[in-house]
């Protein structure tokens, strides 16, 4: 009967150990396809790009062409080695079809546009035009950039800190709520553009009138967003507190704001996309530099390149500025991992 056992569980591991074996070939077998796949996709973006002569003047086509070869190598390479690459390879598997669908995407643009002109010139330039804004006005783009990081991170500070502040404030004291609640709900809804023209006309300069507006639209849902998590923090909490000694400052700076930092990484998340709508605008309207202004600069000499050169960078600034946003809240609040679901 013993022996019976023995073998019987021998043959029930190797069982298992060749179906987990044939589970992880059929894994590599489909994350090497997607890879072939990637490869695939990125090839024929440079075969459009050096097969077909160009309909306009471009100086980058060759260089893209080579580039898209490339990427196609290092997408195969990656997809078919990534179990020797670490934790860079999971990674890579993952964002195998995302290689697939720019591709084909880039394929796509480069025969509607240089190749054929299905799309209408100039308003839907070709991919090696971006490329050419990129090479070409690189200092004038960074010097845009610069300028508008500085104005966004000055106007998101000072809104988030008085934001919080006064969410805080109102959470906490009912006297304090009485006074700046309605306040609030009368200066809140309006849309911080909608304050243009008294900011500009208040303000000494369009650079201080830009960052009062890229303030107000980051402190309303920041101020909401903090009240609520400050309000809506347990009786129970301050209760414990309290018989064991604690003074209000104690339960304000220990218990309210800890407990209520989730909702306030929302309001400061939805602040986030507020302000980068208003800079654009404040931008286009009152300040000489920034990505606002350099958009404004290219729609008025009808460079559409330049103008979608610079929506791909305020684009990558906002998912940048969301990826520290998100990996700040993930340490502070690493002591709510699995109590607070995000």
């Amino acid at each position: 009967m013993s022996t019976y056992s023995v073998s019987d569980a021998i043959s029930v591991e190797g069982t298992r150990a060749s179906g987990s074996r044939a589970a992880a070939a059929v894994d590599w077998l489909k994350s090497s396809g997607i890879g072939v796949a990637a490869a695939a996709a990125w090839v024929s973006f440079g075969v459009s790009s050096l097969w077909w002569q160009d309909l306009g003047d471009w100086s980058r086509t060759y260089a893209l062409g080579i580039a898209a070869f490339v990427v196609a190598a290092f997408a195969l390479f990656g997809t078919l080695s990534a179990d020797f690459l670490g934790a860079a390879g999971p990674a890579l598997r993952r964002r195998a079809p995302w290689l697939v669908a720019l591709g084909l995407f880039l394929t796509l643009w480069e025969v509607a546009t240089a190749k054929f002109a299905w799309l209408p010139l100039p308003f839907f330039p070709p991919p090696q035009a971006i490329l050419e804004v990129y090479t070409d006005d690189l200092p004038k783009l960074l010097d845009s950039v610069f300028a508008s990081v500085k104005l966004q991170l000055g106007g998101y500070i000072i809104g988030a800190t008085v934001g919080f502040l006064t969410g805080v404030s109102i959470g906490w004291s009912r006297s304090v709520g009485y006074w700046v609640h309605p306040v609030l709900r009368f200066i809140g809804p309006l849309p911080a553009t909608a304050w243009l023209p008294i900011a500009f006309f208040t303000f000494p300069s369009s650079w201080s009138a830009s960052t009062f507006l890229i303030a107000l639209a980051t402190g309303f849902p920041v101020t909401v967003l903090t009240w609520s998590g400050v309000a809506s923090v347990s009786n129970a909490y301050y209760d414990v507190a309290r018989t064991l000694g604690a003074k209000p400052s104690f339960l304000v700076l220990k218990v309210a704001i800890p407990a209520a930092l989730p909702h306030v990484f929302v309001g400061l998340f939805m602040g986030l996309g507020s302000s980068f709508a208003v800079l654009v605008v404040a931008e286009m309207i009152g300040v000489k530099a920034g990505l606002g202004w350099y958009l404004q600069w290219a729609q008025g000499w009808a460079a559409y390149a330049n103008m979608y050169a610079a929506l791909i960078v305020m684009s990558l600034l906002c998912s940048g500025a969301i990826t520290l946003l998100f990996r700040t809240r993930d340490r502070l609040l690493v002591w709510q991992k699995g109590v607070v679901k995000w």
